[in-house]
């Protein structure tokens, strides 16, 4: 059965309170995590970004569901570094902590002054931080030189089991890519064919059998003005196709970015309702893309309503399979 997750924004709260927050959606049911791991928001408005791995310790001793954290390794994350933070958190918290290995945003990655590449050299990049972190993971002493440099490391303290490395891909190029080499496939939202071709392709060239996860955006409130209102605030700097959303490098230029979006593009990104029927049929469509874990991101700032209201009257209707929301 796929496991309901809660998305932990690190752009849009503190984290104190997306600590509380997450205790709070344990309680409510849902089964486990996923956190967000930012330098930079998407949004001058969304207005936080604090640092993922402090935090990930504290949450991890503070509930007992399992977490998953996305990073780029090769830029502002050294490889060897990296794969010390994850194996550390798998060691002191066995089985429960998977990370997403992604190619990177430059809204993130471009603060340490290196330069930002296109997408198939951030991919080679990526591949060669991912082999690096596979053998330290492995116990192996690691000297690598190439588009990343690495001399005589080796991990000391590692966990029992190595912390699976999974690959972000929201394309299906990019998950055939990844299938071979990574443990599972972390991708997100977005119209339901093309998240379906974008699995198909990662099970087809590797990935068989290897875990999927998938992040949903969605905006609930209790009114459809009220959703709507919350949805364009907090997200409409994220309504960017293409490339555009891997090369900007300010808040602000998001900013300027959603001037453009309209509440017909937002509504096409992501459900944004006051219907919780509704929310639960498109929760359900999600579901028959076969998940290992689905990732709820309630993009609104009424957090604790929605985990109380979700947790109370969408989880149960789901997991009973098609029974509906309660009145």
């Amino acid at each position: 059965m796929t496991r309901i997750g809660y998305h932990c924004s690190h752009e849009q709260f503190t984290p104190g309170e997306l600590l509380t927050l997450a205790q709070l959606a344990e309680d409510a049911g849902f089964r486990c995590a996923k956190s967000s791991d930012h330098f930079h928001p998407w949004s001058e408005r969304q207005g936080q970004s604090g640092f993922a791995w402090s935090w990930l310790g504290s949450a991890l001793q503070a509930t007992r569901f399992g977490f998953g954290n996305i990073a780029a390794p090769g830029y502002r994350y050294h490889p060897a570094v990296l794969a010390q933070a994850a194996a550390t958190l798998g060691q002191m918290y066995p089985g429960r902590f998977w990370l997403a290995l992604g190619s990177g945003e430059a809204i993130n990655e471009a603060i340490t002054g290196l330069p930002w590449p296109e997408k198939a050299e951030r991919n080679a990049r990526l591949r060669e931080c991912a082999e690096v972190m596979q053998a330290l993971f492995a116990g192996e002493t690691v000297t690598h030189r190439g588009r990343i440099t690495v001399l005589e490391a080796k991990l000391y303290t590692r966990p029992v089991e190595p912390v699976p490395l999974y690959a972000a891909a929201v394309t299906p190029e990019t998950a055939k890519f990844v299938a071979p080499w990574a443990d599972g496939l972390l991708t997100a939202s977005g119209e339901l064919e093309t998240v379906r071709a974008v699995i198909k392709a990662f099970r087809e060239h590797g990935g068989a059998g290897k875990p999927v996860i998938l992040q949903s955006a969605l905006c609930w409130a209790h009114s459809d003005e009220q959703a709507i209102a919350m949805a364009m605030e907090q997200w409409s700097s994220r309504v960017v196709a293409g490339e555009v959303a891997w090369d900007l490098r300010r808040p602000g230029d998001f900013d300027e970015t959603g001037k453009l979006v309209g509440e017909a593009a937002m509504r096409r990104l992501l459900p944004v309702s006051a219907d919780l029927t509704r929310l639960e049929d498109w929760i359900a469509e999600q579901l028959t893309l076969d998940l290992d874990e689905l990732h709820l991101h309630q993009v609104g700032t009424n957090q604790r309503q929605f985990i109380e209201m979700f947790g109370e009257r969408v989880l149960p209707a789901v997991l009973r399979g098609k029974g509906r929301v309660s009145p």
